[in-house]
């Protein structure tokens, strides 16, 4: 629509609304303007964000449920996870996993689908070492466990290798950002490690740990050290 139509469109609904009554109360005989804007006003309404929920974890249905609370502790204990938030969030990964495995297992073998799908899941799996190669089948995406998945994370890759004292200073390492993989820092403890990037995981150059400049703490003795041995010859 051309800008002066749409003008005469606006002044003409103005004159026939509301609006019009309203000003007329006020003033004798209202400007064109002050219509304008007020139509203006009664059509535009400010742009709603649109934010998008994505559900990434499901809470029990059950919450006091001893067999379920006794297995969520002892991962949260093994794999150093913050809370049971993370556990669950890999629970509804894995449920979404089995989900497709079984919808793809209903059709014939030879089905375009069933091919596709199947073929792009099983060769996820594997690359992130979740499957072996000798498993790529559907059966086997069934027999997923929850730890399965909590091996790949970074913060248990980390403490395997032995570059952090325990699981919980894995977590700590990661999180102030001593660890790279393939020359990029990660702090995301939760980072699901690729077969073909395990062997890259390594410290950081700027890392304390390794050739970085080293700790506040260090930096300290290393000066009060120097102190010393300053006071020591003076003495002599």
């Amino acid at each position: 629509m051309h800008l002066s139509c749409l003008y005469l469109h606006i002044i003409n609904s103005a004159y026939n609304s509301e609006l019009y009554n309203t000003v007329v109360q006020n003033e004798k005989e209202p400007r064109v303007t002050d219509l304008l804007i007020l139509t203006i006003k009664r059509w535009y309404k400010m742009p709603r964000i649109r934010t998008v929920h994505s559900k990434v974890y499901a809470t029990p249905r059950r919450p006091y449920e001893k067999e379920r609370l006794d297995q969520e502790l002892k991962l949260i204990g093994v794999y150093g996870l913050r809370n049971k938030r993370e556990v669950w969030r890999v629970k509804y990964s894995l449920a979404h996993i089995r989900k497709l495995a079984r919808e793809l297992l209903t059709l014939e073998e030879k089905d375009p689908r069933r091919l596709f799908e199947g073929n792009a899941l099983l060769r996820r799996l594997v690359l992130i070492g979740v499957l072996r190669e000798e498993q790529m089948k559907l059966d086997y995406v069934l027999g997923l466990r929850v730890e399965d998945f909590l091996e790949r994370r970074l913060q248990t890759q980390v403490f395997k290798k032995g570059l952090a004292k325990s699981i919980h200073h894995a977590r700590v390492m990661i999180l102030q950002r001593h660890i790279r993989v393939r020359r990029q820092v990660v702090n995301v403890p939760s980072f699901i490690v690729r077969l073909d990037s395990e062997k890259h995981i390594e410290l950081s150059l700027r890392s304390p740990y390794g050739t970085g400049r080293p700790g506040r703490v260090k930096r300290k003795n290393q000066k009060k050290g120097a102190a010393d041995e300053d006071g020591g010859d003076d003495d002599e």
